[in-house]
């Protein structure tokens, strides 16, 4: 190469805006400037933020040739189309201008470093008509820095602007962005970057074919510097046109088309065909990471498009892509998609901590086949109903027997085993006060209690009391051996003070029946035993010999759960902020 040959310049410098009209993907900041200049509202301090590669320090270094463009003739002023041609556009366009300071905070973080700033900012600028301060990576700097900037930054002199760039706002004080112009760069769309990809790759004499540009896009999650490194990569692996197979090759990636196929056994549940499917794309030089990352993709892809079908339109993928989703979203059920997330989560942290990450995805693969067919649970409640054993004869005290009868088994031992209380409580409540015809019944005394929110009476009567009769104002109890020696008062008073009726409290030495807390015990114990009696659980227990029953629910329950939860009939009545996966 001769010493006068200019020198290789990658895509990412090369086509770097020079205007805010080269700007893609940015229209509601450039707005704001433009506006902003034509109506000589500059602000004295901005904050650029955003993901890398979107173009925060590119934009900052227009806003400085548009502060000092003088034109082409020498004679204009600030303007949002830089002329590029005169002395101040070139120099900033070259980072040689003296009164254009770059500084990158990420190397000089120190107070020292501010104190410079401050020192200067009181000279006015050499040549340019605004000196101008562009700090990257300004969340970098330290605390004292900071400090040291904000009276500085607050009352600056009229011929200084500052200009901020980051990629972590969060970590920038408050008290700085307070005197700064945020504005927030979004990540490029699809279709705006596919553009652009394909009208660069047009500048540069290069066939790239458009599935290829899409798997770029995908690749670049909206970072324009990063679609440009790859297509640099891609024109120059390609040697002529460039096909997606090479940008998959190049990046590592496996087909799009056989990730679904992938899927679609795992779903199936068919593990020896989704190991081989796996097995097919590593011999291919697919990354097993990326080939769980795909499907992690996927997941989600088809979890939104499920609940928003217009997601599913993707242009980065093709239509045959498109149609395939959509079916799969309407055929599999959220729960296992949401199952499926979880699991290739933990997967992603195992493949990337693993000695050998094909091994790791191999056992991920394994463990997504084998629960992708489980059933939910409705369809194990309605399996075992099914399948629950007939009550046993009559006074056969069978477990189905047992467990028909085990809702009813929370109620006060004293109250099931004596009819005549039941009669005498029908009497007095006949000749009750209107107060206590709210009280017909044991229960209703304890849910008052409840409501009262008095926990440790609560306890008390559920662990220590006896029920030998009630009637609405009359209670007859044994006490427990636990049972404190002025329960009955005290319950009594409470009573009283909360209905404003008189209620008789006495204690008797027999008769009692179960406390609250034994009657509830008896019937967790049977319907444990029902339970445990049923094939279905049988088989479990046998599978797992180490499992434990740490709850048991009746079908009535579930669905009260379920119609809560469930979301409104009309589409109308659903929040537009709620996230389906927030609480996955």
């Amino acid at each position: 190469m001769s010493d006068t040959q200019t020198p290789y310049q990658v895509l990412a410098r090369k086509y770097r805006p020079e205007s805010f009209a080269d700007l893609i993907g940015q229209d509601a900041m450039v707005r704001t400037l433009r506006n902003a200049f034509a109506t000589d509202r500059i602000h004295h301090a901005f904050v650029m933020t955003g993901i890398r590669g979107t173009g925060k320090t590119t934009t900052a270094r227009i806003i400085a040739k548009g502060l000092n463009c003088i034109g082409a003739d020498g004679q204009g002023g600030p303007t949002t189309e830089p002329c590029g041609v005169c002395e101040h556009c070139v120099a900033i366009s070259e980072g040689r201008h003296v009164d254009v300071l770059e500084m990158d905070a990420a190397s000089r973080t120190g107070v020292d470093d501010i104190r410079e700033i401050i020192a200067s900012v009181a000279y006015r600028a050499a040549s340019a008509r605004y000196k101008i301060y562009i700090i990257d990576e300004v969340h970098m700097l330290s605390t004292n820095a900071f400090n040291a900037l904000l009276k500085t930054l607050e009352e600056p002199p009229a011929h200084v602007k500052f200009i901020f760039a980051t990629t972590e706002i969060r970590k920038v004080p408050v008290t700085v962005l307070s005197r700064c112009q945020r504005f927030d760069l979004r990540r490029i769309e699809p279709e705006v970057m596919m553009a652009h990809l394909q009208q660069v790759a047009k500048a540069e004499g290069g066939q790239v074919a458009p599935d290829a540009l899409a798997l770029i896009t995908r690749a670049a999650e909206g970072s324009v510097r990063d679609a440009m490194s790859l297509l640099d990569q891609a024109i120059s692996h390609g040697a002529g046109e460039t096909t997606a197979e090479q940008v998959r090759a190049m990046l590592g990636l496996a087909d799009r088309a056989r990730v679904l196929d992938l899927f679609d056994n795992i779903m199936k549940g068919d593990a020896a065909a989704a190991l081989e499917e796996l097995a097919a794309q590593y011999a291919d030089g697919a990354d097993p990471m990326a080939v769980l990352r795909d499907l992690a993709e996927i997941t989600h892809w088809l979890s939104v498009t499920k609940v928003t079908p217009e997601a599913g339109n993707d242009p980065t993928l093709s239509p045959e892509e498109r149609d395939r989703g959509a079916a799969m979203a309407q055929a599999l059920p959220m729960r296992v998609l949401t199952r499926s997330w979880q699991m290739l989560l933990k997967a992603l942290e195992e493949v990337a901590n693993a000695p050998n990450t094909m091994m790791a995805a191999e056992m991920a693969i394994i463990r997504l086949t084998h629960v992708a067919d489980l059933p939910g649970p409705e369809e194990i409640l309605r399996k075992w109903q099914d399948h629950t054993p007939d009550a046993g004869p009559a006074g056969g005290g069978g477990k189905g027997a047992a467990a028909q009868q085990a809702p009813g088994a929370t109620r006060p031992g004293g109250r099931a085993g004596g009819n005549a209380s039941q009669g005498g409580a029908a009497t007095a409540l006949a000749g009750a006060a209107p107060v206590l015809a709210g009280y017909a019944q044991f229960d209703d005394v304890v849910a008052l209690i409840r409501e009262k929110r008095d926990m440790a009476l609560l306890y008390e009567v559920e662990t220590c009391l006896r029920l030998v009769r009630y009637s609405p104002g009359r209670i007859a109890f044994q006490p427990t051996g636990e049972a404190a020696p002025d329960l009955a008062a005290r319950l009594t008073a409470r009573l009283q003070g909360w209905t404003g009726a008189r209620w008789g409290v006495s204690v008797e030495n027999s008769g009692g029946g179960q406390t609250l807390a034994e009657a509830r015990a008896d019937a967790r114990e049977t319907k444990a035993e029902a339970a445990l009696a049923n094939p279905i659980v049988a088989a479990v227990f046998e599978a797992f010999p180490k499992a434990r029953v740490r709850e048991i629910r009746d079908l009535e329950s579930l669905q009260e759960d379920a119609a809560s939860e469930a979301l409104p009939a009309n589409a109308d009545e659903i929040d537009p902020d709620w996230d389906p996966f927030e609480d996955t």
